[in-house]
Formats: structure tokens, C-alpha cells, sequence
């Protein structure tokens, strides 16, 4: 069996960051882990190599070779990804950089989820401003050269990148009754521990909780508990990108039942414990 590779993508990047570029990839069989999340920044996928779907607010949207999406904060997105070679370039940004930065005109196209496709000679422009982008970060994520070429980049989408359409995506908010889950999303959204009965989230929205149950595994693919467990997982993940909480911390304030409980969780999920992976993010940091 292929060994899980660690990633966990951020969900919040670093204090005293406007932004973080990192690089992803997988090959054939490499076993990959997502589920349906949000995060408390911007985000921008430019893939290279992929085959699979993209969830969003928006829909199901078939991703190939070369899209680009894009996630604005709090919104749920998730990836099914196909068992082939896969990679892109995941650039997360603070919602403020747009204003700040004097980009009120791309903050307007960028106010939504957005799967996004490139002509070839443009899409080989974002490619060398990718590329660019990423070797600043690594000599220096603060500079001014940085800050720059994400201006540039984000300019350059906004301009020339053309959102997918029908037939290539298909509404799942309408077909799945997704609103009548509002409240029940909004308390992931905020909280990294949703400690609630199924029941307690059926009347949280108004519904049966035969009806509720059915209804979220057809928009979230899981049942409520396996996605309140995901939750609290992908949270302490985040948690410990954080290094002042230590493991025992993070698995009371999550409330996992003890120490041992979570770090089980954690290595059936990612494929390594918690202490193995705060300190591949510590090597990888320095």
C-alpha cells in the first residue's frame, strides 16, 4: 500500500504573513485525503497535473490539466481527486491583501468560488508568474518583490482567466437543499469543535434527524459524525501548524477523550502522528 503523503493544507497562515505559496504533488497511487472545509483566508489552486472534481458554492465542476480555482474565505470547497499524477501550486491569501493592496476592481471578481481556465499563451504567462512567485517567497515571503508579483498574479487572473460554465458544472446547492443546512455549516465554519448530537443538528436546522441525515451525506459524501471527526481532525492539524499548542492541548480543546484517542484519530487519517507532523512542518518552516 502507497504511504500517505503529509499535507494538510493550511487553514490560516502564518502571524505576520500576507500570504504563503507552497507546491503539492502526488503520483499515481499516492493516497491523497480532503474533505468538504473552509479556511480563514483567500485561496488560489493552480494546478499542472489533475484529474478529478472540484466542490464548491457554486456546484461540481470537472477540473483538468491547467485550472485554476479559486476559494474565498469561509466558503466550503473540497476535491475528488482521480488515482493519476497530480500537482499544482496553492497560494492562500489574507482577504484584506485585495483592499490593501489597492485591488478593489479584482476583490469584485474575486468575491465568490470560481473554477477558472486560461488560453495557452496566457496560461504560460501565469506559469512563469507562479514560478517567480514562489522563488521570492523562498528568499523572502515579506519583500516587496513578493508582494508584487501576487498583485501581478491576482491582476493578471482577474483580467484574463474565464470562469467554467454549464455543461461543465452542475448546481449541487439547489439539487441537494444545501440552505437547509446553513446553520449547521456556519457552526463549522466558526467553530474547530462542534461538539453536537445528531439530533441537536437536526433541530439546529429545523429538520428530522432521518431527514438531516440523509440530506448532509448527500452534500458533504459522509455521514455527520464521520465529517464532525474529520473536522476536529483537520482543525488540529491547523492547531498544530501553531507551535506553541502542544498535543495534549489541542486534543482537550477539540475534546477528544484523551490524548492517545487523538493521536490514533490523527494517524488513521493522515497517515502519521501529530508529533511526526508538527515536526515535518518545523523542518520545513526553517
Amino acid at each position: 500500500m502507497s504511504k500517505m503523503k503529509v499535507y494538510c493544507e493550511p487553514f490560516c497562515i502564518k502571524d505576520g504573513y500576507q500570504f504563503e505559496i507552497h507546491h503539492v504533488s502526488y503520483k499515481q497511487d499516492d493516497l491523497y485525503s480532503c474533505f468538504m472545509h473552509f479556511h480563514e483566508v483567500h485561496e488560489l489552486i493552480i494546478f499542472e497535473e489533475i484529474q478529478g472534481d472540484y466542490y464548491y458554492n457554486q456546484g461540481k465542476s470537472a477540473l483538468v490539466d491547467n485550472d485554476i480555482v479559486f476559494t474565498p474565505a469561509l466558503e466550503t470547497h473540497n476535491f475528488e481527486l482521480n488515482n493519476t499524477n497530480k500537482s499544482w501550486f496553492i497560494i492562500q491569501f489574507l482577504p484584506e491583501f485585495l483592499i490593501d493592496n489597492d485591488l478593489t476592481e479584482e476583490a469584485s471578481f474575486f468575491h465568490q468560488g470560481l473554477h477558472l481556465r486560461l488560453s495557452k499563451s496566457e496560461l504560460e504567462a501565469v506559469s512563469h508568474q507562479v514560478k517567480w512567485l514562489k522563488q521570492s517567497y523562498d528568499e523572502n515571503p515579506h519583500s516587496n518583490k513578493s508582494i508584487v508579483l501576487l498583485k501581478l498574479l491576482i491582476i493578471w487572473l482577474a483580467e484574463h482567466a474565464t470562469p467554467v460554465k454549464a455543461p461543465h458544472t452542475k448546481s449541487i446547492n439547489t439539487s441537494t437543499g444545501y440552505e437547509k443546512l446553513a446553520p449547521i455549516v456556519d457552526k463549522f465554519r466558526y467553530q474547530n469543535n462542534v461538539n453536537l448530537s445528531l439530533e441537536e443538528a437536526a433541530n439546529l436546522c429545523h429538520l428530522s434527524p432521518s431527514y438531516f441525515s440523509r440530506l448532509f451525506k448527500s452534500v458533504f459524501r459522509c455521514n455527520f459524525s464521520e465529517y464532525t471527526i474529520k473536522h476536529k481532525l483537520y482543525s488540529a492539524a491547523r492547531l498544530l501548524s501553531q507551535s506553541h499548542y502542544s498535543i495534549t492541548d489541542i486534543s482537550y480543546e477539540l475534546n477528544f477523550s484523551s490524548p492517545s484517542h487523538f493521536i490514533a484519530l490523527f494517524k488513521k487519517q493522515f497517515g502519521t502522528t501529530p508529533k511526526k507532523y508538527q515536526l515535518e512542518l518545523k523542518l520545513k518552516t526553517k
